[in-house]
């Protein structure tokens, strides 16, 4: 059978994330690699007990949620893929995922087993450190939190900066 997808265009592709039907993450992530994406359903190793052994099975880390390096023009063959239900949108676009983040959670994965994905929860005065933006690594501490952004206090060089920023630019930073 001849590979349809992906075009052969010079396109630029990005990483995006896909929403799929409930436990459907590695049979949409199979369907993606048939059709000749680059695709990636993060794998955990987890070890579960039955009443006679304990096995060690691979479960998706991120519920309902598969990775694609896809272009523009072909995420239309995407969407139509069996157990494909959209793209996730982050302000109105589809939400575009940085290759190191994908290297490092392969990474992460290779390295380590029962690996746990929780949402980072912000708090009023609570130490963040920013991860994108002019303002990388620099540290702050939350003033006022925002649907979408974080009201944060920068405070180096004796001033303090007081920026509103994505919440998924942040996260959080060691007590000092």
């Amino acid at each position: 059978m001849a590979k349809l997808y992906p075009k052969k265009t010079e396109a630029p592709r990005k990483w995006l994330a896909i929403y799929t039907r409930p436990r459907w993450e590695k049979k949409v992530n199979r369907l993606l690699e048939e059709k000749g994406f680059e695709s990636y359903c993060p794998l955990n190793k987890v070890r579960r007990k039955w009443s006679d052994r304990v096995k060690v099975v691979m479960e998706p880390l991120f519920k309902s949620y598969v990775f694609i390096k896809v272009s523009e023009e072909d995420r239309a063959a995407v969407r139509m893929t069996p157990g494909a239900i959209n793209f996730v949108y982050w302000q109105g676009k589809p939400a575009v995922i940085r290759e190191k983040e994908i290297t490092a959670i392969k990474r992460f994965l290779d390295e380590y087993e029962n690996v746990e994905a929780r949402p980072l929860t912000l708090r009023v005065n609570q130490r963040v450190r920013i991860t994108d933006g002019t303002l990388m690594d620099q540290e702050g501490k939350v003033l006022d939190i925002r649907r979408k952004t974080a009201k944060v206090a920068i405070d180096s060089l004796g001033y303090i900066l007081v920026a509103y920023i994505e919440r998924s630019k942040l996260t959080s930073a060691l007590p000092r």
